[in-house]
């Protein structure tokens, strides 16, 4: 029989971003908003979050309207606002979400972000019936997923977000950039990266000719920052051109002399609304104690929000259209609560829609980096994360001056 309409036609279906930015965002709001607007609802676009949510609400029309998904970043914009009582604002503003989704008519939600924004979505979801669909974004690259990666008859539950995979080229181009400041002084650069409890995003610096790293799944304690400093100073001597770089993560827990305590270390004492602090400056705190208790020049270099800026690279354009399609399929199905995600861990030709799953929004969690993945004892990353990234970047050949001077003897 004819379909005389679309089928969702007269329906109107709102996609909000929220949390932290990455290269991924708009190309996901881009690949969603197409195949809804297939699909017949209007789209609308809700700015800033939850936050767009409040008051009078912050919505755009997006139906029929231009979209650049290569762009990075969110043209939504973002903030980390928890619709839900929290210990820095005690006050419940579900009811201004409520008044305004029904004043604006939106009939389904689509909540772009990490474990806090999904993890809102899915609780109004069940505690209010709001037709909810969750949309993957860390470049952290620790929303647990589910996916799998296959290796050497080995199932590894990894990981693979939107976001992950331009964030992880992002950084292994800065690292390949900065081994030539390093050569030129002999200098160790410790290399700060993004990753508040897990080190995936750290790990892709060994793209770029990292020699070492530290990831927040192994604290360093007393006896094994000795170690560490031991292994620094023995691979440094050993290199030819008496350099290394060492990619850390920022939340790193490490030793402090003085205090006698492992720890973070902290940016800043205030919290966001899910109760974050703000975590950096561990790059500085290494570097100097390599500098003392080795005797070696070292300086650190944090490589910030620079992971999450630029453009969207073309693995996370094809992902998130593939997860996009998913989202169709759950929408066809009126399947809410669920967020779509890769099955397994795919090289760019299998992005495709038969490889993808959807997982329940309230098993999300965090997932850390699995120890199959890092060698504890040598600091340094396995063959199997090495085969995990390969099938997300294409290993590039970065340019290196070889040299063998003779040295001259008067």
């Amino acid at each position: 029989m004819k379909q005389k309409s679309k089928i969702f036609k007269g329906k109107t279906l709102a996609i909000l971003s929220g949390g932290g930015d990455t290269p991924a965002i708009n190309s996901s709001i881009e690949s969603i908003k197409n195949r809804a607007s297939l699909l017949g609802f209007k789209v609308y676009g809700i700015r800033q979050g939850w936050k767009g949510l409040l008051g009078n609400g912050d919505i755009v029309d997006l139906s029929n309207q231009a979209y650049n998904g290569w762009y990075g970043g969110t043209a939504l914009r973002s903030s980390r606002t928890n619709p839900f009582p929290s210990k820095k604002n005690p006050e419940n503003r579900v009811p201004q979400i409520l008044q305004n989704l029904k004043r604006y008519k939106i009939d389904v939600l689509v909540t772009i972000g990490g474990d806090d924004t999904n993890g809102a979505a899915k609780r109004l979801y069940e505690t209010e019936g709001i037709p909810v669909i969750g949309f993957p974004k860390t470049i952290d690259n620790d929303l647990r997923t589910r996916t799998m990666h296959y290796y050497k008859g080995k199932e590894i539950e990894a990981v693979l977000c939107p976001g992950f995979p331009s964030a992880a080229r992002a950084i292994t181009e800065f690292t390949a950039n900065i081994k030539t400041t390093a050569e030129s002084h002999s200098r160790i650069i410790v290399l700060e990266v993004m990753g508040r409890n897990a080190g995936w995003l750290t790990g892709t610096a060994i793209f770029g000719s990292a020699d070492m790293a530290l990831v927040p799944e192994f604290e360093i304690t007393k006896e094994r920052k000795d170690f560490f400093l031991e292994t620094v100073k023995e691979a440094y001597m050993d290199s030819k051109k008496k350099t290394l770089i060492i990619p850390v993560s920022e939340g790193v827990r490490w030793y402090d002399d003085i205090s006698g305590k492992v720890d973070v270390v902290y940016a800043s004492s205030e919290v966001d609304e899910y109760g974050h602090p703000r975590f950096g400056g561990i790059s500085g705190v290494i570097a100097s104690e390599i500098s003392n208790k080795l005797g070696i020049e070292a300086r650190a270099q944090i490589t910030g929000y620079y992971a999450r800026a630029g453009t969207c690279r073309k693995y996370d354009r094809r992902l998130t259209e593939t997860l996009a399609d998913k989202v169709v399929d759950l929408l066809l199905r009126e399947d809410y609560g669920q967020m779509p995600v890769m099955k397994k861990i795919v090289s760019f030709p299998e992005l495709e829609e038969y490889n993808t799953t959807s997982i329940d929004m309230g098993d999300i969690g965090n997932r850390p980096l699995p120890d199959v993945y890092y060698d504890v004892e040598k600091f340094r990353f396995t063959d199997a994360y090495i085969d995990f990234l390969s099938k997300i970047l294409k290993r590039q050949r970065y340019e290196d001056f070889e040299y063998d001077f003779p040295v001259v003897i008067p």
